[in-house]
């Protein structure tokens, strides 16, 4: 009887750890029985499952994301500004009354070359000025808002981009966290069904105390594992919940809807090129170059005389006799700029210099963009060369597994190198349920730098 139920035990031993990474459940914590010895964080969430794929999850963002709103804002408050600089094409009328009681035989006799006699009255009128040319001034004015306010629709745009990536990030982030977490309960599931058979051995003396010993620390070390894999899993869905502009932690049941991983470019000059032409913010970049020569024109041609027309009409119902009734004129008025403290040239200078400031700023920003497309895109390769170097080592540790578990059974080999086998299972298997995910957020990454859709 005794070498029958011996036989029953080692059997049920064999038992192996077999887990994919590339099966992402939208399992939480609480839904595996293993988790109840190790509790996460209580955290006050969303009580609605919501089922997310990434296309789902990046239009939410794009519809709920503050950010998303703030620069929309501001590409129309731009717009505003262009309106503002227009209004000088525009005639300025506006109204006066005027009441007036004079010291007898006053003049204003400081201030002014002239010696205005003071009638006292009471009038209205209207005024009204009119610019007939200021050579270019307000037409270049006009330009740098216009070319700043599409500086600014360039800006939302980008930060659109940036979005998306964010949510990316966070969706494929979540998912390796619950394909990590998966990994840790099955892998508490599976050491505590070795401690426990262990532990009916050493109560029957076919093991020692040692195997049990060490099966224990086996069966602690993983909850700790499931310990913070729960955590990260929860920091994941905080972090997806807060980039879809949610105040309150969502529950979510994730999607991968990707079919099939495909390999990255082979060549990145191409995808260099390709950066320069589409990133909205070299575009916003060259807009605020043009805006600042612009402005630098505009700045210059302040030395140019300003020539308006002026008219006033209004009527004086009661006052000095000397006064008509009615009163009215239309005149030119032509401002000549002649000395005033070398104002207008040094802003001319000002202007100058912030507009080759401006263009280096571009020159550095594309060489930056280029250094961060070369990059990713080397990251891109190591991350795709990952998933088949993980899948090897999780062959090979499972492999590992069966022949240690097989060799402990037969007592050819200690528990040390059972537990040394389990550990690089483990391993393994985490390593491979991050590679997927992270060679998609790689992806997402080189799409962003050379702004692909």
């Amino acid at each position: 009887m005794r070498r029958k139920a011996l036989g029953l035990v080692l059997f049920s031993i064999t038992i192996p750890i077999v887990v994919t990474a590339q099966n992402v459940p939208g399992q939480t914590p609480a839904q595996n029985p293993a988790s109840a010895s190790a509790p996460a964080p209580q955290i006050p969430t969303a009580t609605q499952v919501i089922r997310l794929t990434v296309q789902d999850a990046e239009a939410e963002a794009l519809h709920n994301n503050p950010q998303i709103s703030v620069y929309r804002l501001l590409a129309l408050a731009s717009q505003q500004v262009t309106r503002e600089a227009k209004s000088a094409y525009y005639p300025t009328t506006y109204g006066s009354l005027t009441a007036v009681e004079p010291k007898e035989g006053s003049r204003i006799a400081a201030g002014n070359l002239n010696n205005p006699v003071i009638y006292q009255r009471f009038a209205y009128g209207v005024t009204l000025a009119q610019l007939i040319t200021d050579f270019g001034r307000t037409s270049n004015l006009v330009a740098s808002s216009a070319l700043r306010a599409k500086a600014a629709d360039m800006n939302a745009i980008a930060s659109a981009a940036e979005v998306r990536l964010a949510v990316d990030q966070a969706f494929y982030n979540a998912l390796q966290a619950s394909a990590e977490l998966k990994v840790a309960e099955q892998t508490v599931n599976a050491r505590q069904l070795v401690s426990d058979q262990i532990t009916t051995l050493f109560n029957n003396k076919l093991k020692s105390q040692l195997d049990v010993s060490f099966a224990n620390a086996n069966l602690a070390e993983a909850k700790l594992l499931l310990l913070d894999a729960q955590s990260v899993y929860q920091a994941a869905l905080s972090s997806l919940s807060e980039v879809l502009g949610s105040p309150v932690q969502e529950q979510f049941e994730l999607v991968d809807t990707t079919a099939q991983l495909t390999a990255p470019p082979d060549a990145v000059t191409q995808l260099v090129d390709q950066a320069f032409s589409n990133r909205p913010e070299i575009a916003a970049q060259g807009y605020a170059v043009q805006a600042a020569q612009r402005f630098q024109k505009a700045e210059r041609d302040s030395l140019l005389p300003d020539i308006r027309a002026l008219g006033a009409v209004g009527q004086v119902p009661t006052g000095a006799p000397q006064l008509d009734t009615w009163y009215g004129a239309v005149g030119v008025n032509v401002n000549i700029p002649i000395f005033n403290g070398f104002l207008y040239p040094a802003r001319s200078r000002e202007a100058s210099l912030r507009a080759q400031a401006d263009e280096e700023r571009l020159r550095d920003l594309k060489n930056r963009i280029a250094n961060d497309v070369r990059t990713t895109w080397l990251n891109t390769q190591t991350a795709y060369q990952r998933i088949s170097v993980t899948q090897q080592f999780v062959d090979q540790t499972n492999l590992a597994v069966d022949l240690s578990q097989t060799r402990y059974n037969l007592g050819l080999a200690s528990i040390v190198e059972l537990s040394q086998a389990q550990l690089q299972q483990t391993q393994a298997l985490i390593q491979f349920a991050a590679a997927k995910y992270q060679y998609q957020i790689q992806q997402s990454v080189l799409r962003f730098q050379i702004a692909a859709p």
